[in-house]
């Protein structure tokens, strides 16, 4: 019989061989399903991350495991060497569901990223005549794009920057939700595009005020700057819309995409652009040996179908809303919550404390005991982002569970 692991044990394995590059919840999960997940004593809770908004159909979702299963027993790599038999499929429905001419298949967010760096500095050379590594890209503060070591380059976050440099150059940060700062440096030579989340979820889920997005797309349309919509978080229904963009009908020039397009069940990220943009890549200048294999097409095309046939943008505004209402009426009950923000569910409350205590995390901790599971983000600040498939009973249901540990929190200090 296969030996059944306890936490502290598998605790302790991962903390001898691992590199000790991520401070999780002392929680071992061993299980999912929809919005639960059990650990290996058996204890069920409520998952209020959804693996940073991977896995918003759910956890094992019956549609997208039986694409994975099946696809996996015919064909599942090939590399671009040659042509599969889904890929093709799979690239004209992902551009037709997001009303793009083209896509350009890759596996992990970061690497969509990278991918969108490229390619807007390469438009910019070949189609806006910016001279050869002269391109400036526009990014915000406080962003969250990925730990590659280009990403990390204008990146605020020291824990992610420090000592990996030295660091890549071409970039211009600027405050986010500050359309007089974007106007100013669309005024300087060489701009190529801006790269922004249309809500910063790592950051602390910040929302920009209403009109921000479609304010800072016309300003880059009038300056022949490409818009580069990182929605790996925000992207797959999580806001209440399908892209966080829509909220606003912003089509962005670049459209970057990961985390939920595979549901949770196999990496797969993707970067979609009109012809104009995309036809400046040509064959051996980007790749990947997994990007757009035949298992991953299959699973993209199944989450995908999850999000439409269940109106899962549409649950998200409808339970975002409620959780929201839930929240404010705890802030006002409460000295111990200051604010509540975010769009459908993506959400943060903010503790009222310094972002050195450890409140927030002690909160996380009463949370897990109670059967719910969130994490801080930047110390004070914890993210509420359940799977888009639960219910409004449910959504109660985990409402309860935060009250009842806030105030027990209280209680204890």
């Amino acid at each position: 019989m296969k030996h059944k692991i306890a936490t502290q044990e598998a605790i302790n394995l991962e903390n001898k061989y691992g590199a000790h590059n991520y401070h999780p919840l002392p929680v071992v999960l061993s299980k999912g399903e929809g919005v639960y997940v059990w650990d290996v004593e058996g204890k069920k809770y409520f998952d209020f991350l959804s693996a940073y908004s991977a896995v918003n159909q759910g956890h094992c979702h019956p549609k997208i495991v039986g694409a994975l299963k099946q696809q996996a027993e015919i064909l599942t790599l090939t590399s671009r060497a040659f042509y599969n038999d889904v890929l093709g499929e799979y690239e004209k429905y992902i551009t037709e569901y997001f009303g793009f001419d083209k896509v350009l298949p890759m596996n992990t967010g970061a690497e969509a990223v990278e991918t969108a760096i490229k390619l807007t500095r390469k438009w910019a050379y070949e189609v806006k005549s910016i001279p050869e590594n002269e391109a400036k890209i526009i990014v915000c503060e406080n962003n969250f794009h990925g730990r590659t070591t280009t990403i990390i380059s204008f990146s605020n976050d020291q824990d992610a920057r420090k000592n990996f440099g030295p660091y890549t150059e071409g970039f211009i940060k600027i405050p986010y939700n500050d359309i007089a700062a974007l106007k100013a440096t669309l005024m300087q030579e060489n701009i190529a595009g801006m790269l922004m989340e249309p809500i910063q979820g790592e950051a602390g889920v910040y929302v920009p005020y209403d009109g921000y997005l479609r304010e800072a797309y016309q300003a880059c349309k009038e300056a022949n700057v490409l818009f580069v919509a990182d929605e790996v978080q925000t992207g797959i229904a999580r806001t209440g819309k399908l892209l966080a963009c829509d909220h606003e009908n912003v089509k962005p020039d670049v459209l970057i995409l990961g985390k939920a397009i595979s549901g949770g069940v196999y990496p797969v990220s993707a970067v979609l652009a009109n012809d104009p943009v995309m036809n400046v890549i040509r064959p051996g200048q980007h790749g990947s040996t997994f990007g757009g294999n035949p298992l991953a097409a299959k699973v993209a095309m199944a989450a995908l179908e999850v999000v439409k046939d269940e109106n899962l943008a549409a649950n998200a505004e409808k339970l975002g809303i409620i959780f929201r209402e839930r929240m404010n009426a705890l802030v006002k009950s409460s000295n111990l919550i200051a604010s509540v923000r975010g769009k459908g569910l993506l959400n943060a409350v903010v503790i009222n404390d310094s972002p050195e205590s450890t409140t927030a995390w002690d909160i996380c901790m009463l949370l897990k005991e109670n059967g719910l599971l969130a994490k801080p983000t930047h110390g004070n600040i914890i993210r509420f982002a359940p799977p888009l498939v639960m219910t409004v009973d449910q959504l109660h249901e985990c409402c309860d569970i935060i009250e009842k540990s806030v105030k027990q929190f209280e209680q204890k200090v």
